[in-house]
């Protein structure tokens, strides 16, 4: 559907153009930088060997996540860290002085608006998230942003359109993506290693439980926690999911159970159900009494393949009474996936130095929040929910205003859609595709 839409405009754009082309910057606030093209260009005129682009960017957050990636971002090649933010504006100096970046803020903004930033990560409380994510479109800047965009749907849908039509990159964090054991599974899924899929099964358990006052407000143990588990199986079924059944429970703090909603489980379980039979089951715990227990199983047709827990080391014990690890695995989760935070940063860090499509979307990103709300759903009523349903809640009158319904009666002019995709116009990336498609068929006219 959007390729039929984005090709009639361009098409007649095209038809429309004199003999030194067009540009289609009257396309909401999109940036004309992306969609641009011109007839009169020669081969001569093209550089056979372009210059790298040196690509500015800045960091919003200097806790433990903003540190990682700003590490990360001073070892990619051709990108540069050149401010940094904080609102306790010391950390902000000490993360600049550590790093060598040459200036640093109490304000996010200072960030956002600096016209030497090409690009921003988003590494502050989720609660800023959306808002800032908007504020970076409307400022032209492509954004990294950690997960959650938002806990909202439908701010969620509005952020996302924001950078889409102001025709910057936007990537999300999840960043199990990027951990080689599970990639290493994707790639033998890919590769049918394994034969056709038939059942995943994943588990994610914490070392210890977060305080009250974290699970308070956070939006429940299937947004909080069960999000990059319910990615990882749409991530390695590599489709889209139907429907989804979901229990919750509390063993290890009684004192959540007093929260509303599934912020009372400390403890839940899920099964998925995508086309072709294929189904996927995950667990969730807040507490793992020997370190972070996180694997990945797929069965196939001609086989399985499995992950297991990361260690500190290889070190083994050999004894009359124990035999196993000499230590136990990583109970931190920025040891545990560190390596991940690093490759998702470097990713990004590729995308905007060579233009080429981000690995983890805006799309990604809203497909995760609607399964992780499924399932909340589920919990609350007992019973199996299509994710259609949480897609369906929220209706758009514009890319940017969006709201969600419980009463499914929305205010005249909000259009309602059955898949998640259908809530967002065309990212800079698809749009490029589709450039590359017009551009082509004005060579075979000309």
């Amino acid at each position: 559907m959007k390729f039929t839409k984005i090709s009639a405009f361009l098409l007649l754009s095209l038809s429309n153009s004199g003999v030194n082309g067009f540009t289609t910057s009257a396309i909401g606030s999109r940036n004309n930088a992306f969609l641009r093209l011109h007839s009169t260009e020669t081969d001569a005129d093209v550089d056979s060997s372009p210059a790298v682009k040196e690509i500015k960017v800045g960091v919003i957050g200097c806790g433990r996540i903003g540190l990682v990636h700003l590490g990360a971002i001073t070892k990619a090649p051709n990108v540069s860290p050149v401010i940094v933010s904080n609102p306790t504006v010391s950390k902000a100096e000490a993360a600049a002085s550590t790093y060598g970046v040459p200036r640093f803020s109490g304000d996010a903004m200072d960030v956002i608006t600096d016209p030497e930033v090409d690009a921003v990560w988003i590494c502050s409380p989720s609660q800023y998230h959306a808002d800032q994510i908007k504020a970076c479109a409307a400022n032209g800047k492509h954004v990294f942003c950690e997960k959650p965009i938002a806990t909202d749907l439908a701010e969620t849908v509005e952020a996302i359109n924001a950078c889409n039509e102001a025709g910057v990159k936007l990537m999300i964090g999840l960043q199990r993506r990027f951990d080689p054991n599970f990639r290493r599974v994707r790639d033998a899924i890919e590769g049918s290693e394994v034969g056709d899929t038939i059942m995943i099964k994943l588990c994610s358990r914490d070392p210890s439980p977060p305080p009250f006052e974290y699970v308070k407000g956070g939006g429940g143990i299937f947004a909080d926690m069960a999000v990059h588990d319910l990615d990882m199986s749409r991530f390695l079924a590599g489709m889209d999911p139907i429907d989804i059944l979901s229990v919750g429970s509390c063993h290890i703090d009684k004192s959540i159970e007093v929260l509303d909603g599934s912020e009372k489980f400390d403890t839940a379980s899920c099964i998925v159900r995508y086309p072709n039979g294929i189904q996927a089951m995950i667990d969730v715990c807040r507490q793992s009494s020997y370190g972070y227990d996180q694997r990945a199983e797929v069965l196939g047709t001609k086989g399985m393949i499995a992950t297991d827990n990361v260690y500190p080391n290889t070190a083994k014990i050999f004894k009359t009474d124990f035999t196993g690890n000499a230590d136990m695995p990583f109970d931190f989760f920025l040891s545990r996936y560190n390596e991940a935070y690093v490759t998702e940063t470097i990713a990004f860090c590729e995308s905007l130095v060579n233009d080429s499509p981000v690995p983890c979307t805006g799309q990604d990103g809203l497909a995760a929040l609607v399964m992780a709300l499924a399932a909340d759903k589920s919990a609350a009523e007992g019973r199996w929910v299509k994710f259609q349903e949480i897609v369906q809640s929220v209706a758009c009158s514009s890319p940017a205003d969006c709201m969600v319904m419980d009463d499914e009666i929305f205010p005249e002019g909000f259009r309602v859609v059955d898949n998640v995709e259908d809530l967002l116009v065309p990212d800079v990336d698809q749009v490029k595709s589709e450039e590359g498609w017009v551009d082509r068929l004005k060579k075979v006219f000309a």
